[in-house]
């Protein structure tokens, strides 16, 4: 069963490989005809209808890189890694959301795709081995130490996350982490460690935050989530048992959930017990498919 089309997966872009490993190929696409991804920091300009700003090269500061994000309809595109990004933490800006909320799924994908690279890029100007420091290279896909003696190449990173949900008895367990606000629960989740598989992941998650043993878990989808660089896998899973231990570093709240209570909720019912994740999450994804099991 499909969960369909989730928020930052699907752009239209042709990432055009061959380009990026073609310097002289990639030097004649950086004309006038090319577009430049307008960004407010790391966040995304949006235009009266709704759509991604684009402008010329000519728009980017002479000291900005420039990463070539790909080819749309016949035109290279790119982002740029503005001076004012390197060594900053770009402050969450309340306007972002309901700016993404207007993108098409084609666009918020483009966007997802240059934020996390362009983010990739002015946190990663010094080489990991030797310290020295790092020059972009194959269209900003790339970063390669400056030492002759090193010469290391660095790629951008995607941090494997597992996000599960975990049923017992035909209810769901979900839970509230700190950062949430009021009554917003969503599925479990957490990094994939070194040394460890998907489903080991995700037994190890659950039993650390809800001190629970699951079973037969299998995969259901995934997502990019650019913030900084994630790939969430989604997966579901049956508990042994339904005696929660909750680990409250992790989580202020955990509990189990209703089919009734969790449709109640994905209907955005004023009365219903918990709020469900935003429809950009891939939380909200995985609800519903499990709604329509």
């Amino acid at each position: 069963m499909s969960v369909g089309t989730i928020a930052f997966s699907g752009s239209n872009l042709d990432r055009a490989d061959h380009i990026r490993a073609d310097p002289a190929a990639l030097e004649g696409m950086m004309d006038w005809r090319a577009r430049l991804l307008k960004l407010d920091g790391l966040d995304p300009l949006i235009t009266p209808d709704g759509a991604l700003d684009w402008g010329t090269l000519g728009d980017a500061d002479p000291a900005s890189e420039l990463v070539f994000l790909g080819l749309l309809g016949g035109k290279a595109c790119f982002a740029e890694v503005a001076p004012r990004l390197i060594g900053s933490v770009a402050p969450a800006n309340p306007r972002l959301w309901a700016a993404m909320s207007a993108l098409s799924g084609e666009e918020l994908a483009t966007y997802g795709t240059a934020r996390a690279v362009v983010d990739w890029h002015a946190r990663h100007r010094f080489c990991a081995r030797c310290g020295s420091g790092t020059k972009l290279a194959k269209g900003g896909w790339q970063r390669n130490c400056t030492n002759g003696d090193c010469k290391a190449e660095h790629f951008p990173r995607v941090d494997p996350v597992t996000i599960m949900l975990v049923e017992h008895g035909g209810s769901l367990l979900l839970g509230r982490q700190p950062r949430f606000p009021p009554k917003r629960f969503s599925a479990l989740a957490g990094f994939v460690e070194p040394g460890e598989s998907i489903e080991e992941a995700v037994a190890r998650e659950v039993r650390e935050e809800a001190g629970i043993d699951v079973r037969d878990v299998t995969y259901v989808a995934s997502q990019p989530w650019p913030f900084p660089s994630s790939l969430m896998i989604g997966c579901h899973s049956y508990a042994t048992s339904a005696e929660l231990t909750i680990d409250t570093n992790e989580l202020d709240e955990a509990d189990w959930f209703t089919r009734e209570e969790v449709a109640a909720a994905m209907a955005g019912d004023d009365n219903a017990r918990f709020i469900a994740p935003p429809p950009q999450a891939v939380a909200h994804h995985l609800l519903k498919w499990w709604l329509a099991r």
